[in-house]
């Protein structure tokens, strides 16, 4: 903000004096609290990045005491308080997508209903389809296709495109979580909300 101006939305410097009341006070309490918020996030990543630090350390020490390395922050932990009143989960989400030889398979499969469906409905052509349908960023459903695999059918070119999209699969990248849960009155576990929507 220049001195004595404040910027508009589509950029353009607007004397103080010309601004509303209203306007300003707006501006001022959204500035406070997104100021309040950032430092908010801040914490909550420095909460993060050292509970994964503390969670993988534990986690070292407990297999040092067994003679056994361990390499990286790999894999999901749970770790219990001695009363069981809290528990703290580190997991490793990995991302994955498809490369080209999702569509091989895609081509097997379609063999495979034209045959299985020559004189039947085509209710189960469209149960496929739908697994191999993208939304609207363009991403196929992941789930959808890897439960393709694990359905029991022994036609040889059905098994050739299971092997297809075990081959096709690529990780991406992976995403690290931190959760805490306290345990409620009925003996489940409620999770502690670390995000300002689920509070």
């Amino acid at each position: 903000m220049s001195e004595g101006y404040m910027e508009n939305a589509q950029g353009h410097l607007v004397p103080v004096d010309q601004v509303k009341e209203i306007d300003m006070a707006r501006h001022d309490l959204v500035m406070e609290l997104v100021g309040k918020a950032k430092s908010v996030r801040d914490d909550l990543a420095k909460f993060k990045c050292g509970a994964m630090a503390d969670v993988g350390a534990f986690v070292e020490l407990a297999a040092e005491k067994y003679g056994a390395k361990l390499g990286g922050n790999k894999g999901n932990v749970t770790l219990m308080s001695y009363d069981g009143r809290f528990k703290i989960q580190r997991s490793i989400a990995e991302h994955i997508t498809f490369d080209e030889r999702l569509q091989a398979a895609k081509a097997l499969i379609d063999e495979c209903l034209r045959d299985w469906t020559a004189d039947s409905r085509t209710e189960l052509q469209a149960l496929i389809n739908q697994a191999f349908r993208v939304d609207k960023e363009g991403r196929i459903n992941t789930g959808a296709i890897l439960s393709l695999r694990r359905l029991d059918i022994t036609d040889t070119r059905w098994m050739q495109a299971m092997q297809a999209i075990g081959d096709s699969i690529q990780v991406t990248g992976t995403k690290a979580y931190v959760r805490v849960y306290e345990r409620n009155a009925s003996g489940g576990y409620d999770p502690i909300p670390l995000d300002v929507a689920a509070i």
